[in-house]
């Protein structure tokens, strides 16, 4: 049994723990209670553990205390959603508690896990028992007991996994959403996932089946290595941009660990990326070609330069062919590129909207960056900081504009040099529309953040979408399929014809009252369609202004505001 853990070790439990959260994010995903299709938790928090496991694969790690560092650093970068961050805060507080050390024991792993703790209490405006707060209190109050007893680093690792899964089961009962539901606390689960990948890595067991080894590097150092120990011989990177947005990548995931190893895919939402050491290299851009269209490809012969390398020569690669390789290392640099805008004016927004037409009414209202995101597609704080960062102002004003995106927005306050950074916390993107109405450029913060926010709580949003799966909430029986309204992020009603639910909603207080309505149809809704629903508002709200505009938002098929 392993009784201390240094960085080298640390760095492989992280890799595994990333590993089986990717193994196990689904499932996960489906344990969101709420009916809607906005079930993320699983992705966000694999998404975000990637970051780690990417960092763990750079470089090696002397001090455990580095490693936990690199990793807590990469996890702030890489945090999406609410879980996604206070994952990311409680490996923050771990890594303070460790730091410099160059291994730690039972001990300092309990005393690390109750920092963790603390730092995602402290962030977290009103906890809430039945989450992933109360599993890793319960864990690391457990883990400190078993540390008395023995100060064997892999038995208070096991006993912290013990009262976990025991304080996981109990979420049911803590959380009348969860026991309505039957099930327990998604975020509580995926930490319990990651932990157990760490004491699976301890234990000497593999990563799940199907999980890729990671990289240490963009390529092979082939002057440590001879021929028998290349197992494939072409370094294969190549882009491709999708055919869809939602492109599903597991199928050749899988393809390309067939066929090769060392498999890296990295992915925005219009392209993605693969660096691969394969035999076939012609295969696995065919097999691409399902995916979408390739745009940029390098591939080189490992065992070549090799060879050249143990005789001194020059070692051949594509930035020798000097059209290819410029247009490859501008597309590179390009990706790499992280621009810093001087600031050239007093303020500037970042706003976080799903579809081109959302963006388009953003950027027609002034805002300087809009990050694409939304309901399942959370952005990290890496993503946000980007775009904070690009943009020319003293003072930045972030829009979230989802409720799972501000606590991602608030890790960038204080954090970026030589600009104020200010979160307003629109929930939708109504509101935050509604706060870029009233923002006056002359205007100091105070003022500002308080015209913004007053004008955010005047907005009502209805959002109409469809069931993910049968459930039961709030007093519905929810079918799958059945058309749903949620109104100030609270379910109005079901109904399984759209058209019947958008006349119940026109009727509600709130569309009655209004002065202004304006109408967002989404990607899946013609504008035929939509047109009718404009005339069905137009019949109910008679004293309303009422507007039309193609959002071309996925997931809702409308998003429809009251002022």
């Amino acid at each position: 049994m392993i009784t201390t853990i240094d960085g080298a070790l640390f760095a492989r439990m992280i890799v595994h723990g990333s590993a089986c959260i990717n193994a196990q994010k689904q499932h996960i995903n489906e344990l969101n209670v709420f009916p809607v299709p906005d079930g993320d938790t699983g992705t966000n928090m694999s998404m975000t553990m990637g970051t780690a496991a990417q960092e763990m694969g750079k470089k090696s790690f002397a001090l455990v205390g580095d490693a936990a560092n690199s990793t807590a650093n990469a996890l702030l970068r890489g945090a999406r959603g609410n879980s996604g961050v206070i994952l990311s805060l409680l490996f923050r507080g771990f890594a303070k508690a460790v730091k410099e050390k160059e291994t730690i024991d039972g001990r300092d792993f309990a005393i690390a896990l109750d920092f963790g703790v603390a730092a995602a209490y402290k962030a977290v405006m009103k906890p809430a028992e039945g989450t992933i707060l109360t599993v890793s209190r319960l864990s690391a109050a457990a883990a400190a007991a078993a540390a008395r007893e023995d100060a064997g680093a892999q038995y208070v690792l096991e006993k912290a996994l013990e009262a976990g899964y025991v304080a996981l089961e109990h979420t049911t009962e803590q959380n009348p959403v969860l026991k309505k539901a039957g099930v327990v606390d998604s975020g509580g689960k995926g930490f319990l996932v990651i932990l157990q990948g760490m004491l699976d890595e301890m234990q000497g067991l593999p990563l799940p089946e199907g999980a890729a080894e990671p990289v240490r590097q963009d390529k092979a150092d082939f002057a440590a290595l001879g021929d028998e120990d290349i197992t494939f011989t072409y370094d294969t990177v190549f882009i491709v941009r999708k055919a869809t947005e939602n492109v599903n990548l597991e199928p050749f995931r899988a393809y390309l660990n067939s066929i090769g190893d060392s498999l890296v895919i990295g992915e925005s939402d219009e392209e993605f990326k693969v660096h691969v050491h394969t035999d076939t290299p012609g295969a696995a851009l065919t097999e691409s070609a399902k995916y979408g269209t390739l745009e940029l490809a390098k591939i080189e012969n490992m065992r070549t330069q090799a060879e050249d390398l143990a005789a001194g020569k020059h070692v051949q690669s594509t930035d020798d062919l000097v059209v290819m390789g410029a247009e490859l290392e501008g597309r590179e640099a390009k990706e790499e590129t992280w621009e810093v805008a001087a600031p050239e004016k007093k303020y500037g927004v970042v706003a976080v909207a799903a579809g081109a037409g959302m963006a388009a009414v953003f950027q027609d209202l002034g805002v300087d960056r809009v990050i694409s995101g939304g309901q399942t597609m959370n952005p990290s704080t890496e993503d946000i900081l980007r775009q904070i960062d690009a943009t020319p102002a003293e003072i930045v004003f972030v829009l979230p504009n989802n409720k799972n995106i501000i606590m991602a927005a608030e890790q960038c306050v204080g954090i970026v040099p030589d600009k104020q950074v200010v979160v307003i916390p629109s929930r939708t993107v109504p509101q935050g529309i509604a706060t870029l109405l009233v923002m006056d450029p002359d205007a100091d913060v105070e003022t500002n953040v308080h015209a913004m926010t007053g004008a955010m709580s005047g907005v009502s949003t209805a959002e109409v979408t469809y069931a993910a799966r049968d459930s039961d909430f709030g007093g519905f029986a929810i079918k799958h399929g059945d058309h749903m309204a949620l109104l100030n992020g609270q379910l109005f009603d079901t109904q399984r014809h759209q058209d019947k639910l958008l006349k119940k909603l026109a009727k509600e207080e709130v569309f009655q009252n209004a002065e202004f309505i304006n109408i967002y149809y989404g990607e899946d809704v013609k504008p035929a369609d939509a047109e009718k629903t404009l005339k069905l508002f137009t019949a109910a709200c008679p004293n309303a202004e009422i507007t039309l505009l193609s959002g071309g938002q996925p997931v809702y098929y409308y998003m429809i505001s009251a002022e």
